[in-house]
């Protein structure tokens, strides 16, 4: 369920709406929401005002509680039946951004945000991207490829996995001796340097 927005009573109307309304939807621990609730906290042109999960049990929740950013939860179903979008409609939100979102944004959602959705993964796309490689998943193909070295894509959403525009490409060397988790530890360093700084550009236009 969700849980809704306070008013705010002060401050012209055009003021406040000029500020771009941002949601991001999670399905794990939410350490890029957190980033990206940090990074837009009192920023002049956009705020992040929600939170939408698909997990129960995703740490992400316990961190939108933390950070004071209402959350909405569902479900597959209602994210394909039109209740999220419903939601971000309802909630006037400008930006959809995807932090460790693992299902498949329906095509109405796509075309209701057309190049209003991002998302980051943990690979230099198009290598290691589509349905199951998220993770440690990507991370161990990478090393079991014998790659020199990967990175993070951050692109638009479309309707296909991990097959939307390219807005940035940041790179990390694969060391000899790399386990997924000492490479998940380094490519979490780019995206925490670069996602909130991305999604800062398109929000500015």
């Amino acid at each position: 369920m969700g849980i809704p927005l306070p008013r705010c009573t002060t401050g012209p109307i055009s003021h406040l709406r000029s500020v771009k309304r941002i949601a991001i939807l999670a399905s794990g621990s939410g350490t890029n929401a957190q980033r990206l609730v940090e990074h837009f906290r009192d920023h002049p042109a956009a705020s992040v005002v929600l939170i939408g999960c698909d997990q129960p049990s995703a740490g992400v929740l316990q961190r939108a509680w933390d950070l004071g950013v209402p959350a909405f939860l569902f479900n597959g179903a209602q994210l394909r039946d039109g209740t999220l979008l419903r939601e971000l409609q309802g909630q006037a939100i400008d930006l959809v951004v995807l932090a460790g979102f693992l299902r498949l944004i329906p095509a109405s959602l796509v075309q209701a945000y057309p190049r209003r959705i991002l998302n980051i993964h943990p690979a230099l796309l198009p290598k290691y991207g589509g349905k199951g490689m998220y993770g440690h998943h990507v991370h161990t193909a990478v090393i079991a490829a014998g790659e020199q070295e990967s990175g993070i894509t951050i692109h638009f959403v479309n309707e296909r996995y991990d097959e939307g525009e390219h807005l940035l490409q940041a790179r990390c060397p694969v060391l000899p001796g790399d386990t997924p988790g000492t490479l998940a530890a380094r490519v979490h360093a780019l995206e925490h340097a670069h996602y909130p700084v991305v999604v800062e550009q398109v929000v500015l236009g």
